[in-house]
């Protein structure tokens, strides 16, 4: 239990790091393009650990892997999109949703059947999210959900959720290091493939001495969240993980208060508590 806890804050911290950095490199590359570039470098240490671990991958687990691979490269392309041009501490709860999409995800494709106390969580988390909305210029409104911002994040919690069902079912069949690998191939291949039908301007445009370094700070994030994710996936359902994840949001919000002088700490906190308390209900389950 010890090492899932762990797992789950170590995720937590990196995930809250990465959108942050995310949405600071969101003012100079475009989205697409930091997308690309994080899987390539990922790619580079892992393509070879891939020929290691081939024998121990079945044609299934690639299938899947590939699929899962196409939903995340385009969650992730949404999700800096959607950083790009919205607040941090508004747009990482949003995130929170995704434990309905996992949920349901989770249903029919791998038979997860969340029981009561479950379902109570993610009714806290999500009305937890109400409190930052509101907070939003716009108000708790449908216009509030006609903005490029909040559009772009659904889009991405959704493509994120069914790829967060690939993998578990990916590290079924393999395990957490196999399935690492394939994320990051499958990431990096479809990744490339948005770019160029987008028609940006590809890696070979780095500039080694302004860029490396923060993309590798970058790719590093994405290291740590992603695995630690694969370990606690592995442990609970993914429902179950998808919602405790929620716990995330307390550290955007103070994140996005402090660097980015985003607004209305007090109501993001409250909303952002009743969120942590679904989560701990999961948790405690």
């Amino acid at each position: 239990m010890f090492s899932v806890i762990f797992a789950i804050f170590l995720r937590i911290f990196s995930n809250s790091a990465l959108n942050t950095l995310q949405k600071e490199l969101s003012k100079t590359f475009s989205p697409l393009n930091t997308n690309f570039k994080t899987y390539f470098i990922l790619s580079l240490f892992c393509i070879p650990l891939f020929f290691i671990y081939y024998p121990q991958i079945s044609s299934e687990a690639i299938i899947l892997a590939f699929a899962g691979g196409f939903f995340g490269a385009l969650g992730n392309a949404f999700l800096i999109s959607a950083l790009k041009y919205g607040e941090l501490s508004v747009l990482g709860p949003i995130n929170s949703y995704k434990a309905i999409a996992g949920l349901i995800f989770g249903i029919i494709l791998i038979g997860e059947i969340p029981d009561i106390t479950a379902v109570i969580g993610i009714v806290l988390i999500i009305s937890g999210s109400y409190f930052i909305f509101d907070a939003a210029n716009e108000g708790f409104s449908l216009s509030l959900f006609k903005r490029k911002d909040i559009i772009y994040r659904f889009l991405a919690l959704i493509f994120t959720a069914i790829e967060a069902v690939f993998i578990k079912k990916v590290i079924i069949l393999t395990n957490i290091t196999c399935s690492f690998l394939l994320w990051v191939i499958f990431g990096f291949i479809f990744s490339f493939i948005i770019l160029k039908i987008n028609r940006k301007k590809a890696f070979y445009t780095l500039n080694f001495k302004k860029e490396l370094e923060p993309f590798i700070l970058l790719a590093f994030f994405v290291f740590i969240m992603q695995f630690s994710t694969n370990f606690v996936f592995e442990k609970i359902p993914v429902a179950a993980a998808l919602s405790v994840f929620q716990l995330s949001n307390i550290l955007n919000v103070f994140i996005g208060w402090k660097l980015f002088n985003e607004k209305h700490l007090l109501k993001k906190l409250i909303g952002s508590i009743i969120m942590v308390t679904g989560a701990v209900i999961i948790l405690l389950n």
